[in-house]
């Protein structure tokens, strides 16, 4: 889909208040319309209703719940609330509502405000009617108008002013397409929003891009993308279509952050457009994360750096635009499932090629565009059963959490005491995900040296055929295990220097380090428990173990 934009001129001040009239009511209809959806009304028994109320014709009324719908629907993806949406700017309200605000700043925030929540006209586009019934272009005297249907029949043509700077602007395109269908007669739907900005009504026009077949695919191999805030960087790495490194590089995005809104928008676009080349030079597709939304921390949690980081960009934006120009390059993109890649690159791949913990990431993104699976490492899956070296994980964490409750007690920053809460949280987390896996393997090892198992027979029957709680996480337990025991253990120093792990992949050095286990740090954390050894199909049968949902009553 691409989205142009054009300025409209009107032949004189009455027309334009007369657009501006109708632009008023059906932002009204919208509003209404949302509201009413919230409530669960209808959308046939709404359209008579708007049309009524606002005296607008009845496309105008199922554009204005479209438009209403679709609000909804964004911000039930983002995670909002619809019920707080504030039509016209949250910003700019919250603004308003201060007291010391007054004068001119006041009276020009509140003309933006009104023209954003005010200042809207939508029509969809039609191809049986010739692109679009209300909002519609034509040529008179060689030159382009917009025709403005303002109810009864009645039309106010306003004139196109847009200037073509670039070679390759999208708009030439669109000037092209618009006198072949009316010279041959081949229509295509466009959609039209108006919108008022400093006085001015402006046109954006909505056409569905024709994009060339793909030419570059996956077959010659594949570039996986991972974005990161520390340091903040692009980390790229080029898999052969057998699923081996091949090599790989970084982009610094610093610059997005000392920049405005509209200097990175276009930043953005030359990073994608960087991204697009090389994956032409070196032949392959790309492979991203399949990201709906991205945590940026609230006020209060101690993470101030961080946080001002994170609003400040957009990491799905970032991706939309590598996607857009993929598409129009003929590079097939893949979108993947995020789910664990930095911990199974950093836990897995890292230690094994060298490589910093982004850019295994981003290679376990591009494995995973190729369609390959991760197995656990056959020593990750013995760790998983050493009873002891788990134990003493537990145990250091049970000590972490209490020196932090001490610190706790002696902190009066709030905002400090905040970071000491979350980093509380997390680790009282991990110190129940241990827990439970070790409960879980003692009791299956119980069960099969009593010589019992559980027959298919024995297994609950899902008899209302809904998905079962803690399948769809079950297959990445083990790399959660994995992360949170060689974390306290063998990385506790060692942020992204992950060349310890290469000796507990190869060698097993994790057996040393639990054999140089304190009595006394046993005692202070948690049981000893004794050491189980498994056979080869038993330790495999266990990390392939599902777990259960921890919430959920056994």
């Amino acid at each position: 889909m691409i989205t142009l934009q054009c300025l409209l001129e009107f032949q004189n001040t009455q027309d334009k208040e007369i657009v501006l009239n109708l632009m008023r009511r059906f932002s009204s209809a919208m509003r209404y319309a949302y509201q009413r959806l919230l409530e669960g009304e209808k959308r046939k028994d709404l359209k008579k209703q708007l049309s009524k109320l606002f005296n607008i014709n009845t496309r105008y009324s199922d554009d204005a719940i479209f438009l209403a719908q679709s609000t909804i629907t964004s911000c039930e993806k983002r995670g909002q609330n619809p019920k707080k949406l504030i039509f016209g700017s949250r910003k700019v309200f919250e603004q308003l509502k201060k007291n010391h605000l007054t004068g001119k700043r006041r009276k020009q925030l509140k003309a933006k405000w009104k023209e954003s929540r005010q200042g809207n006209l939508y029509s969809r586009g039609d191809k049986s009617r010739q692109g679009n019934l209300n909002l519609r272009f034509e040529w008179i005297d060689n030159e382009l108008y917009l025709r403005i249907n303002i109810g009864d029949r009645q039309y106010i043509y306003a004139k196109v002013i847009r200037d073509v700077r670039r070679e390759k602007d999208k708009w030439i395109d669109f000037m092209f397409m618009l006198e072949n269908a009316y010279k041959y007669k081949e229509w295509f739907p466009y959609s039209v929003r108006l919108k008022v900005k400093n006085g001015n009504v402006y046109a954006f026009i909505s056409i569905e891009e024709k994009l060339p077949s793909i030419k570059i695919k996956k077959d010659n191999g594949i570039i996986g993308i991972d974005v990161n805030a520390y340091p903040f960087h692009l980390a790229l790495a080029f898999a052969s279509k057998d699923g081996n490194l091949e090599k790989y590089q970084s982009i610094n995005l610093n610059e997005l952050l000392e920049v405005n809104s509209e200097k990175r928008q276009y930043l953005e676009w030359q990073i994608a457009h960087r991204i697009t080349e090389i994956a032409k030079e070196e032949g392959k597709a790309i492979s991203i994360e399949n990201i709906n939304k991205l945590p940026k921390g609230k006020r209060g949690d101690g993470l101030a750096k961080l946080r001002r980081r994170m609003q400040k960009w957009s990491y799905k934006r970032l991706l939309e635009k590598i996607e857009v120009l993929a598409r129009r390059n003929g590079i097939e993109l893949v979108k993947v499932n995020p789910a664990y890649t930095s911990v199974i690159g950093k836990l897995k791949y890292a230690p094994q090629h060298n490589i910093d913990k982004d850019i295994a990431g981003a290679y376990v993104i591009a494995r995973r565009g190729l369609g390959y699976k991760e197995k656990l490492p056959k020593n990750y899956k013995e760790l998983l059963s050493d009873v002891d070296f788990l134990s003493y994980t537990i145990a250091k964490i049970e000590d972490n959490i209490a020196k932090l409750k001490q610190k706790l007690k002696e902190e009066n920053n709030e905002y400090k005491r905040n970071k000491l809460k979350s980093k509380l949280t997390k680790f009282r987390k991990n110190l129940k995900t241990l827990q439970n896996h070790v409960s879980h393997f003692t009791s299956h090892v119980s069960r099969l040296e009593s010589g019992k198992s559980e027959s298919a027979t024995q297994q609950p029957v899902n008899q209302r055929k809904e998905q079962v709680r803690g399948l769809p996480t079950s297959r990445h337990k083990s790399w959660q295990v994995l992360s949170i025991a060689l974390a306290f253990c063998c990385l506790e120093r060692s942020y992204r220097d992950l060349s310890p792990l290469k000796r507990v992949i190869v060698s097993k050095d994790w057996i040393a380090v639990a054999n140089r286990l304190a009595p006394a740090c046993l005692a202070a954390g948690t049981m000893t428990l004794p050491k189980y050894r498994l056979s080869g199909s038993e330790v495999s049968e266990m990390a392939e173990y599902k777990y259960p949902d921890p919430n959920c009553a056994s």
